[in-house]
């Protein structure tokens, strides 16, 4: 619940610095520019920082704290902090440098245009002097994730889940003040990036000085514990950056498509990101270190029963968020970033990228729970094999929806290779007979999707016709909108009660 409320006003600042982009640039080339260049250390942030090093370091943690021996562990963390930020340092050096390379690799449309002095020449100069602002948010951002770890494996979850708040209001902040006064916006926006993850950066001091977590880093490659989490983190690198190459992917595929394409899917997944964000990564967040001390204290049983609590908790407040989304795409996009630049247009475009990544909203959320039952057990290579598996098959997926149905496609296929994912990571936890759904939460899945689907069927009956949402002004489309999500919630929750849904399955054994 901490990590659920700290997220949700993250999220929300999230949402209102998207409203304030999309007020700023709408879905033209110059919001193409800036999301791209945002995305590259978005996606290496990911490899070095929340994704494969919290995996790898939150289990070994996990031991050095069971040990009670508190200068072993401040030891672990001076060696890996110092480790982790020589290694950060380099990459981004090298990316500061060679952003016209990595610009080239990732956006090669947009490069061979400006080979061919084409008509989109200009995104190439334009992302590759973006990059060198915002790629050293790579730097401050992975401190931030090592300093998050060690406080949620230490309980304190309020901390990291606020943090990314004050990234939202450096670019909130930038997009007011600094970036009308440039003749390029985006360049503004790609400062507020910086700023933001200096500040975030700075807030994680006091936080580790009153944990008695403050070390002076250290240069440790050798270090037992460092040893053991990079040979943890080398595989859960290629299985993290699974989901993260099939984006950049879509991002390469994007930049030969028609202008706006990868605004529409930013806007698009940023919705997405809110319910993901506010219960399926909560979950995980929490799920983490819970599963890594079941392990260490070998309570196979605890350990599944943390899993089904995980497994019901998503399904409970997944299912209604992809029903949810997929009705009321359009109408939710109208409201939040129909004004300014972004235009009805840009809506439509939009509705339709949301809705194809919404069909894959519950498995995004269930990696989250899945991937955990292994990484707690410090087994990273299994994920990685079926990451593998759900690369490649979004790959196909790719070049089959994506010639078809073009920006949507990849949303398509994206949502697809999530559901391989998911399947495969409970497969292979069921066969090594470490988890398997219980009968409880099969009978509790059926209650849920009864109460989804009354909630949506209710929900798509009375909403307005598309001509009806665009004569009403911003007040009344707001409130005709929430009217409906409370009225779908009401009948959910009214569903869920009348088919026997108690509280008591919603708790998790200690």
């Amino acid at each position: 619940m901490i990590v659920s409320f700290m997220t949700m006003v993250s999220r929300v600042m999230g949402l209102v610095r998207d409203v304030v982009i999309a007020n700023l640039m709408g879905a033209g080339a110059a919001a193409d520019v800036f999301f791209f260049a945002n995305k590259i250390p978005n996606f290496l942030r990911r490899l070095f920082a929340e994704g494969a090093f919290s995996q790898a370091f939150v289990p070994v943690l996990a031991e050095y704290q069971a040990s009670d021996d508190k200068n072993k562990t401040r030891e672990l963390i001076a060696y890996v902090s110092g480790t982790l930020g020589v290694l950060v340092t380099i990459v981004t050096v090298v990316g500061v440098i060679a952003s016209p390379v990595i610009t080239a690799l990732f956006g090669a449309g947009w490069f061979l245009d400006w080979v061919n002095d084409g008509p989109s020449a200009h995104k190439f100069e334009l992302a590759s002097l973006i990059l060198k602002i915002t790629f050293p948010y790579l730097w401050f951002i992975s401190f931030v994730a090592l300093a998050g770890s060690i406080l949620n494996t230490l309980g304190r979850f309020a901390v990291s889940s606020f943090t990314p708040v004050f990234l939202n209001i450096a670019m909130i902040s930038a997009a007011i003040w600094i970036a009308p006064n440039l003749e390029q916006p985006e360049i503004g926006l790609g400062i507020g990036v910086f700023l933001g993850g200096l500040i975030q950066f700075a807030f994680q001091f006091p936080f580790l000085y009153r944990e008695g977590m403050l070390v002076k880093p250290k240069w440790g490659w050798s270090h037992p514990g460092v040893v053991k989490i990079r040979t943890l983190m080398i595989p859960a690198l290629f299985g993290v950056s699974v989901s993260q190459i099939n984006l950049l992917l879509d991002t390469f595929i994007a930049s030969f498509l028609a202008t706006g394409s990868i605004s529409w899917l930013y806007y698009s997944d940023r919705l997405l990101e809110f319910p993901l964000g506010l219960f399926g990564i909560a979950i995980a967040t929490v799920i983490l270190p819970a599963l890594s001390k079941k392990h260490v204290e070998q309570s196979s049983g605890q350990f599944a029963s943390t899993m089904d609590w995980g497994i019901r908790m998503v399904l409970l407040l997944g299912l209604p968020a992809m029903v949810g989304m997929m009705v009321l795409a359009k109408p939710m996009l109208m409201v939040l970033f129909m004004r300014g630049e972004f235009s009805p247009s840009d809506v439509d475009a939009a509705s339709l990228s949301l809705m194809a990544y919404a069909s894959g909203l519950l498995n995004f959320m269930l990696i989250k729970v899945l991937a955990p039952g292994y990484y707690a057990r410090q087994d990273t290579k299994t994920p990685v094999r079926y990451g593998i598996i759900a690369m490649v098959s979004n790959m196909v997926f790719n070049l089959i929806f994506a010639s078809f149905y073009g920006y949507v496609g990849l949303a398509m296929a994206t949502a697809l290779s999530a559901l391989v994912n998911a399947g495969l990571l409970y497969r292979g936890l069921h066969q090594q007979g470490v988890y398997r759904v219980s009968r409880e939460t099969l009978f509790f899945t059926l209650r849920l999707v009864i109460g989804a689907a009354l909630m949506g069927s209710l929900v798509f009956w009375l909403m307005p016709e598309n001509t009806d949402w665009l004569a009403m002004g911003l007040w009344e489309r707001t409130y005709v909108l929430f009217g409906l999500i409370a009225l779908g919630a009401a009948t959910y929750l009214v569903s869920l009660a009348v088919s026997g849904v108690r509280p008591r399955q919603l708790r998790a054994e200690s």
